[in-house]
């Protein structure tokens, strides 16, 4: 497995690669490499010649609010290298912030994707998903791939990706991966480091009140604001510190209807240090 650090030398492979006729996958991330991580490889082999899997963690999206979680973002490089080259990636590239942004983050061009970018996450994390939106359209242009691969478990960021990549033009397939999960149903997520022994064992609570509400759903019941009233009193009292609780339209993430059948309930909460998102796809 190469390992770049250039744009240059990245466009160079990726040219060499194009002109033998290979299909090309990326897959971005921030690194701290875990199982989920590796699932997405593996969906990016089965739809790809190559695979190129970027790790860069964005300062643009750790907004003020963050309270540090940018500098404090684990840094696992050489872990994140050898789990790669297991994995059979083709390439890492790992850029620094200055090739990244060259006129500074504060100095650079943003791409926004309104509408979808500003609530749910994008309410607590403001300019967020403008961060997302800004690197990922830069990988997509330095890259060119075939194919992108996200994991479904940040449902909004793949929205918003898949939105992104339909206006702007890419002519690229954005391929969304089921969230991988820990044996007692906990999404698996870098974030999941910050949560004390005692936070781990109560953590799957997340996971099950989703599955809860989802029930609720396919049984027929239409009261979604008894539902997500519900499941947030559910989690206060398993010591969450709710954010949202929301049955939404799964295509553009407004307030579900009655007669809305494709649904996802996406939930976000604090348990200590360490903020959990999760989220389930329905149709009824």
């Amino acid at each position: 497995m190469q390992t770049l650090t250039t744009i240059a030398d990245l466009r160079q492979q990726i040219h060499a690669w194009s002109q033998q006729g290979e299909r090309i996958a990326l897959v971005p991330t921030m690194g701290n490499l875990h199982t989920g991580h590796l699932q997405l490889v593996e969906a990016a082999k089965q739809h790809a010649d190559r695979v190129l899997v970027s790790v860069f963690v964005n300062p643009l999206q750790f907004g003020d609010a963050s309270g540090g979680d940018f500098e404090r973002y684990p840094r696992t490089f050489e872990a994140d290298r050898q789990k790669l080259v297991e994995s059979g990636a083709d390439l890492l590239f790992f850029p620094s912030q200055e090739e990244m942004y060259p006129a500074g983050v504060e100095n650079v061009t943003r791409v926004e994707v309104p509408g979808i970018s500003d609530i749910l996450c994008g309410k607590f994390r403001p300019g967020h998903f403008v961060g997302v939106a800004t690197v990922v359209a830069k990988f997509l242009n330095m890259v060119q791939p075939d194919v992108a691969v996200f994991g479904e478990k940040d449902f909004q960021q793949l929205l918003v990706i898949r939105r992104l990549a339909a206006e702007l033009c890419f002519p690229v397939e954005i391929v969304g991966v089921p969230t991988v999960r820990e044996v007692d149903g906990l999404a698996m997520s870098s974030r999941n480091q910050y949560l004390s022994a005692e936070e781990r064992q109560r953590a799957a609570a997340l996971y099950r009140t989703l599955q809860a509400a989802k029930e609720r759903l396919v049984s027929g019941e239409t009261d979604m604001a008894a539902i997500e009233s519900d499941a947030e009193k559910i989690l206060r009292e398993a010591g969450f510190c709710p954010e949202y609780f929301t049955v939404c339209r799964a295509d553009d993430l407004q307030p579900a209807a009655a007669a809305d059948t494709a649904l996802v309930i996406l939930a976000a909460a604090w348990l200590g240090e360490a903020r959990l998102i999760d989220n389930i796809q329905l149709q009824r």
